[in-house]
């Protein structure tokens, strides 16, 4: 599982949450050589004092690229949150990465990452993965799931409600913590080789009834499923301030639970990672105070 722990292992965006826990995971598991990157390095004195370089790394600024790469053997992209401009600022990094004489990338994509228009937030990602491709590198594209975090999003409206909405015939939706995929994804960089997609996933599918059922259960209160078309879906989410293009990327998401795609069950949680992926029912159980219970 730690092949590759005395090689040179890069974090991006290692002072988000999904980073920091990567790379304290690398330390953990007794890397010998962690480097954090960051666009902030003064975030990341914490890491440092527990062994790990910090370096600065900006994808919008080509200058700070060679230099955070030199000398790196194996680096996890971690996908940024400039929506509308990830695929341009990854494909900077993958170029540098190849320039730099990395060996081998891991990426942090999404579920059924394909060009299509109507797919939400996926075409970046499948950009990204083709650059990756492209590169010539060795590689690890782990498909994470849904973030099992994202449900804390409006939880507690539901809840309160008593009404939770979503398309009609969802085939559930395999939830993963991001602490989980934070750690198979150090587990990759540690441990991956060749060339593979994986899907990154929770240990069984949820439906949006088998949602409301959970919440019931750890509210006492009756929630009902509201199935809506993805037109009416859209307008509902768009009415509630949510801006159009953000909401039409979550329908999107729930389009894709009808289809099928992100009713995935694996095993890649437990073979990086080392951990059985933790279930949507422990993970609500932790936190009910974000839905107000």
């Amino acid at each position: 599982m730690s092949k590759f722990i005395n090689s040179t292992l890069l974090v991006s965006g290692a002072s988000g949450n999904f980073g920091r826990i990567a790379a304290e995971e690398l330390l953990a598991r007794g890397a010998t050589k962690v480097i954090a990157g960051t666009r902030d390095p003064s975030k990341l004195q914490d890491l440092a004092a527990k062994g790990a370089e910090v370096r600065k790394l900006d994808f919008d600024d080509a200058a700070t690229l060679p230099a955070a790469l030199a000398g790196v053997d194996r680096l996890l992209i971690i996908s940024t949150d400039a929506v509308g401009r990830r695929a341009t600022q990854q494909q900077a990094i993958v170029d540098a990465a190849k320039t730099a004489g990395v060996k081998h990338i891991v990426y942090t994509s999404a579920p059924a990452a394909r060009p299509n228009a109507d797919a939400g937030l996926a075409p970046e990602h499948f950009w990204t993965e083709v650059a990756i491709a492209a590169s010539g590198l060795d590689f690890t594209i782990l498909r994470n799931h849904m973030y099992a975090e994202n449900v804390l999003m409006d939880g507690a409206h539901v809840v309160s409600s008593g009404q939770l909405f979503g398309l009609i015939g969802d085939r559930g939706t395999a939830y993963v913590t991001r602490a989980d995929t934070a750690r198979t994804a150090a587990g990759a960089l540690l441990s991956a080789e060749g060339k593979t997609i994986e899907d990154v996933t929770g240990p069984a599918p949820v439906t949006n009834v088998e949602r409301a059922a959970l919440f019931s259960q750890l509210s006492g209160k009756k929630i009902d499923v509201i199935s809506l078309t993805p037109a009416d879906l859209t307008k509902g989410i768009a009415a509630a301030g949510i801006p159009e293009g953000f909401a039409a990327a979550l329908v999107a998401f729930q389009r894709d639970a009808v289809t099928g795609f992100h009713g995935v069950v694996t095993d890649v949680v437990e073979r990086y990672s080392g951990r059985k992926p933790t279930t949507f029912a422990d993970f609500l159980s932790a936190n009910k105070a974000a839905l107000g219970l």
